[in-house]
């Protein structure tokens, strides 16, 4: 297993282009528990081009019905981006916003509890803060929006460091 560079660019104009819209190769889930984290994976993908097909443990799309619960899942796509163990896909480490890249991935708590929603960072600006870093979502859809404008108790903020091919 290489662990290669993660294409941010690429991740970027795909949160870009789907911000606003949903890309008909993939079920829309807003009605039935939200899209956040299903765009989420599809920007990375867009970033990594490569799928962990491995049944239950794996990050993958087939059709709405065929998916790896880290897909769609706040929780599970964050076990399988921060696994300890290198898995073909793209992998990701807890940081601070100080080091956040357009490309990674936030996630936010709004009762301090549960994680529900996994925005994409889209840019980030200077001083480094809530204010200048923006992000693309789904569930509430947005682009270019600044972590400040969404009200939440807690906040994890996911640095992609590469993608694992074999």
């Amino acid at each position: 297993m290489r662990l290669v560079p993660y294409d941010r660019a690429a991740a970027v104009r795909y949160a870009h282009e789907w911000a606003y819209g949903r890309n008909p190769r993939y079920y829309d889930y807003e009605l039935i528990g939200g899209d956040c984290t299903n765009f989420a994976s599809q920007c990375l993908y867009a970033g990594s081009r490569i799928m962990d097909y491995t049944p239950t443990y794996g990050w993958y799309y087939i059709d709405a019905n065929r998916k790896a619960p880290a897909w769609t899942g706040v929780v599970y796509f964050y076990n399988y981006l921060t696994r300890e163990r290198a898995a073909v896909g793209p992998a990701a480490r807890d940081t601070s916003i100080f080091e956040m890249l357009p490309g990674d991935v936030v996630q936010l708590s709004f009762d301090g509890v549960r994680w529900a929603h996994s925005p994409v960072v889209v840019a980030v600006g200077e001083p480094r803060g809530l204010d200048n870093v923006l992000v693309a979502a789904h569930s509430y859809d947005a682009d270019y929006r600044p972590l400040s404008a969404y009200e939440f108790a807690s906040i994890r903020f996911l640095h992609v460091y590469g993608v694992y091919k074999p």
